[in-house]
C-alpha cells in the first residue's frame, strides 16, 4: 500500500471513528443517516458503503444492537420496568421489543432478567466443590469465600480529555492496542507524574458479542496536545462513580465487575448507570509482577444513587 492509499484509509477510520464516539453518546436521540454522513463528512451515499465496510454492520444494525444491548445491561442491573426499557431502547410496543430482544438474546425480556438475578458464577466448573445435594448452594458459599468484602469509595469525578485508541474485540486482547498508544506517548514526551492510562469499557462480554466488545485506551493530556492520525480526542465522562480495587491480573477483571454489580453494589443501595465504567491502571504491566497488578474500577452511578 502506497502512503497515499495508508494516509486516506487512516482518514476514513478516524472519520468512522468519530460517528462511533457520537452514536454511543446519543443512543437516546434520533440518527438519521443523513446527521451521521454530517458528522463524518461524507455524502449520505457513500457514508452508508464505508460504514457497513469498516464496522461490519449497516448503520442501522449497528445502533439497533446497542441500544438492545443497553436495554440487556438494564435489565441486569436495574429494576427498571420493561415498558420502560422498551421505550428507551426505541420501541413503542411492548411486544415489538419482546420480539426483538428474543431474535437477539433467544429468550424474552422477563427471562433474561430472571436469569441474571441469579448469583454469578466465577469458579471453573472444575473448581466447584459440591457439598451436599443443593449444588447451587454450595456454589454460592464458594462464591463467597472467593470474593471477599472488598471496599468501595464514592467519588465524584471531573471530566478529563485525552487521547484514545479504539479497540474492537476480546477484552484480553487490548494489549496491542496499548502498545501502539504508549509508543506515541513515549514519542511526544507526554509521561509524566499527571498522566494516567484509564481503559473505557462500553460493553458488558455477557451480553455483546465479543467480536463486538468496544474498549477505549486512553492516557490524560492537557488541552494544547493534539494527537494526530489514528488517534482520537475524548472527554472522559465526569459525575459520580463506585471505585474498587482490583489487586491481581487483568484476567481475572471479570470476577471483580461480577462481585460489584451483583453483590456490593446492592447492598450499599446503589445502582450503576450506563456505560463506560472506567479502569485506572496504577502501575505498569511491564514491570509489575500479574499478581501485584493494582487497577481501580469506576462503576457509574445513577442521579441520586
Amino acid at each position: 500500500m502506497n502512503e497515499r492509499a495508508r494516509t486516506t484509509q487512516e482518514d476514513y477510520r478516524r472519520r468512522i471513528l468519530r460517528v462511533l464516539v457520537h452514536i454511543q453518546h446519543n443512543l437516546d436521540a434520533a440518527l438519521p443517516l443523513e446527521k451521521l454522513a454530517e458528522v463524518a463528512c461524507f455524502s449520505p451515499f457513500h457514508f452508508h458503503r464505508i460504514f457497513r465496510g469498516l464496522v461490519g454492520e449497516s448503520v442501522k444494525q449497528h445502533v439497533r444492537r446497542l441500544r438492545l444491548e443497553r436495554a440487556a445491561q438494564r435489565l441486569k442491573h436495574t429494576e427498571q420496568p420493561v415498558v420502560n426499557i422498551a421505550f428507551d431502547a426505541g420501541y413503542e410496543a411492548h411486544e415489538s421489543f419482546t420480539r426483538a430482544f428474543q431474535r437477539a438474546f433467544h429468550c424474552s425480556p422477563s427471562e433474561y432478567r430472571a436469569r441474571a438475578s441469579m448469583p454469578p458464577r466465577i469458579a471453573a466448573p472444575s473448581d466447584v466443590h459440591f457439598l451436599g445435594p443443593d449444588g447451587e448452594a454450595a456454589w454460592v458459599l464458594e462464591f463467597e469465600q472467593e470474593n471477599p468484602a472488598m471496599n468501595i469509595e464514592i467519588r465524584d469525578l471531573p471530566p478529563r480529555r485525552a487521547a484514545f485508541l479504539r479497540h474492537q474485540g476480546p477484552y484480553d486482547e487490548v494489549g496491542k492496542t496499548w502498545e501502539r498508544l504508549m509508543d506515541w506517548v513515549g514519542a511526544e514526551c507526554l509521561f509524566g507524574p499527571d498522566m494516567q492510562a484509564i481503559g473505557m469499557c462500553w460493553d458488558d462480554p455477557e451480553v455483546t458479542p465479543e467480536d463486538k466488545l468496544r474498549y477505549d485506551a486512553c492516557v490524560s493530556i492537557a488541552d494544547d496536545v493534539q494527537p494526530p492520525g489514528e488517534f482520537g480526542v475524548v472527554t472522559i465522562p465526569g459525575g459520580r462513580y463506585a471505585v474498587a480495587l482490583h489487586e491481581g491480573p487483568y484476567n481475572r477483571l471479570g470476577e471483580t465487575y461480577a462481585n460489584l454489580f451483583a453483590r456490593r453494589l446492592p447492598e450499599l443501595g446503589h445502582a450503576p448507570a450506563d456505560p463506560p465504567c472506567l479502569e485506572l491502571y496504577l502501575n505498569d504491566p511491564n514491570s509489575a509482577e500479574p499478581e501485584d497488578l493494582l487497577t481501580e474500577i469506576y462503576i457509574p452511578l445513577q442521579q441520586g444513587s
